[in-house]
């Protein structure tokens, strides 16, 4: 259970960067497209590079986020359920800072600044499982 710790909490932080990926993907595409002619409008469909960020950011993220807080109930990682909270948090911080930023465009930056945040407390949490000591059998912890 330490390894899929360690593993959920790197696969989140593999999803960030793939996020600033694809963020970049769907504005330099934007922006090409606006280079040719097109205007961007309500109508306007979202990009390649868009809509792979909305699927990672909405989906697989939140999902690996809530897998690894229930995984971190059974991994015997010191301080496990901690660091697996405050994923969970700023996962659930990060999606709501997202559709508030549709309101108020500056949250975009908050939302940019929370990204790093998840990235620093995610990889935070798969080094913490990857250092922690192998946790004893119930019988000799009893001893």
């Amino acid at each position: 259970m330490k390894n899929a710790y360690r593993a959920l909490a790197g696969l989140i932080s593999l999803g960030v960067l793939v996020q600033a990926m694809t963020i970049a993907l769907g504005w330099f595409t934007a922006l090409k497209d606006m280079d040719d002619g097109l205007v961007i409008d309500k109508n306007t469909d979202f990009n390649t590079g868009q809509m792979l960020h909305s699927i990672v950011g909405l989906m697989v993220i939140p999902l690996l986020a809530i897998l690894l807080l229930i995984v971190s109930f059974f991994a015997g990682v010191a301080g496990g359920v901690k660091w697996a909270a405050f994923v969970f948090g700023l996962v659930v911080l990060q999606v709501a800072l997202a559709f508030a930023g549709w309101a108020l465009p500056a949250i975009g930056a908050l939302h940019g600044a929370n990204a790093l945040a998840l990235i620093a407390v995610a990889g935070m949490a798969s080094r913490r499982a990857a250092a922690s000591p192998e946790s004893a059998p119930a019988t000799e912890a009893k001893l």
